[in-house]
């Protein structure tokens, strides 16, 4: 299962976690791990190259995690860049099920 945690202080964007694999199909034929895993990579480019936002970043791919974290905040562009990130993940939630993928916000 793959569990994503999206953090929030004071009401903005702080950070996120994805962590795991979905487990809905073999390896190379899941297309839930491949939609999430498009869907948080896409977001972490874009913040990279459409924001000016500072973050920290850590990855391992292989391993199934990606975790940023905005240690000023997060700005508008990167504010609206996560919740296209959440209304996809949603999608994915709505399709597939809360079996394959968790998503949590918790205010921090």
């Amino acid at each position: 299962m793959i569990h994503m945690t999206v953090w929030k202080k004071g009401g903005q964007y702080s950070g996120f976690s994805f962590e795991g694999h979905a487990g809905y199909a073999e390896e190379g034929s899941d297309v839930v791990c491949a939609a999430v895993s498009a869907l948080a990579l896409n977001a972490a480019n874009s913040i990279e190259s459409f924001t000016e936002d500072y973050f920290e970043q850590e990855f391992a791919g292989d391993g199934g995690y990606l975790r940023m974290d905005f240690p000023n905040g997060a700005g508008e562009k990167t504010s609206l860049l996560m919740d296209s990130l959440i209304l996809g993940l949603r999608g994915v939630l709505d399709t597939y099920g809360d079996e394959y993928l968790t998503l949590t916000i918790e205010e921090v």
